[in-house]
């Protein structure tokens, strides 16, 4: 991950001057609360996925709260279409909580699907990455980078074009869905960003246009991958996070060796967002969830497993990141060309990439 460069913060992350900020003076109240409901509901959340599993144990040891954790494997928009088909359900299919891709947050409450909460850390959170009444808000990003199985490919793509190699043929899959997961439409737009389309809607297209000469190739597996099928071999290369990356050759363990390489152009950070469901049949405990995410110590879980946290310059500024967590990121020159994509460039890019998909590409990817 990157420690904030001067190039990464022209890409489109504005950090202002980091407030001192005290260790969260508990609300006993709104423990008291949340305590009274007994559970939060999650969606989305795979444990090896920026430690959540770390952040979710920690959460429950902390307030003795239960995790009621829905479909772990859901995309951004399958995260909204669990709030919308759930509306009059105060059952546990429910979810109280997301966790989405940058433009689904926007989306999300123009459709009347968010409550606004502020949590206690907010102003240390940079201004364009929230909504200013607090409906959602930046909690972690990462770049998207290459995981390769060093066992099947010796010799590793470095850069996108690479991957229409004859040498890749059956090797290349995205780790998602690009008709739904935001990972996997920002995995096309960053193809579309170094085959020279322009941010927007241009390099939506050039980045079909990529993934369909790519399949027609016969380089492209229309599977979702994950750390099984990379290891197994089915999914050699993976366009994955590098933080999913990264968190996945560490529990593979050598077993198979495992690269991450954060391609030489079209180098797409991407923030997620975190919001509270206006329907959440728990909305105290959703609360407590979202102070604990956005806590120091929340924040540090989430570094544990290479997410780069929204809050990141301010703990380091204030000296509470452990210089042993500092040492494991990667070095920051990988990181000095990233590109954020700004909402208008996602919402464009994003209905070119969801509309055109079967048409362009035509993989049915699962």
């Amino acid at each position: 991950m990157l420690r904030m460069t001067s190039a990464a913060v022209a890409g489109g992350l504005a950090f202002s001057a980091a407030a001192t900020l005290p260790v969260w003076a508990q609300d006993q109240a709104l423990i008291d609360a949340a305590k009274a409901e007994g559970t939060v509901t999650t969606i989305a959340l795979p444990h090896d996925w920026c430690n959540y599993g770390g952040v979710i144990e920690g959460f429950k040891a902390k307030y003795g709260l239960e995790v009621n954790e829905l479909n772990p494997d859901a995309g951004s928009a399958d995260e909204l279409e669990a709030v919308r088909a759930n509306k009059d359900n105060k059952g546990p299919q429910a979810p109280d909580v997301l966790d989405v891709g940058f433009s689904f947050g926007p989306a999300a409450q123009a459709e009347g699907l968010l409550q606004p909460y502020k949590v206690s850390t907010w102003d240390s959170i940079p201004d364009n990455v929230k909504d200013a009444d607090g409906h959602w808000y930046g909690d972690y990003y990462g770049v998207l980078s290459f995981a390769v199985n060093s066992d099947i490919v010796t010799d590793p793509p470095a850069d996108w074009a690479d991957l229409l190699k004859p040498e890749f043929a059956n090797a290349v899959a995205l780790a998602g869905d690009p008709r739904a997961s935001n990972q996997a439409i920002l995995g096309v737009y960053a193809a579309g960003l170094a085959a020279g389309g322009a941010p927007g809607a241009d390099a939506g297209t050039k980045g079909l246009e990529f993934f369909a000469e790519m399949n027609k190739a016969g380089n492209f597996v229309p599977v979702i991958g994950k750390s099984g099928t990379l290891a197994q071999g089915a999914t050699p290369i993976i366009v994955w996070w590098d933080y999913n990356a990264l968190s996945g050759r560490d529990a593979l363990n050598g077993n198979p060796p495992v690269e991450v390489v954060v391609p030489a152009s079209g180098v797409v950070a991407g923030v997620y967002v975190q919001a509270i469901s206006a329907y959440a049949p728990h909305p105290n405990a959703a609360k407590l969830w979202m102070e604990y995410l956005y806590s120091d110590e929340g924040q540090l879980k989430w570094l544990e497993g290479y997410c780069h946290p929204i809050r990141f310059n301010d703990m380091v500024e204030r000296g509470v990141v452990p210089q042993e967590l500092l040492d494991k990121l990667p070095p920051a020159a990988s990181y000095e060309a990233a590109v954020f994509p700004t909402l208008d460039d996602q919402a464009a890019m994003s209905e070119v990439i969801k509309g055109g998909w079967d048409a362009t590409v035509g993989a049915n990817v699962q």
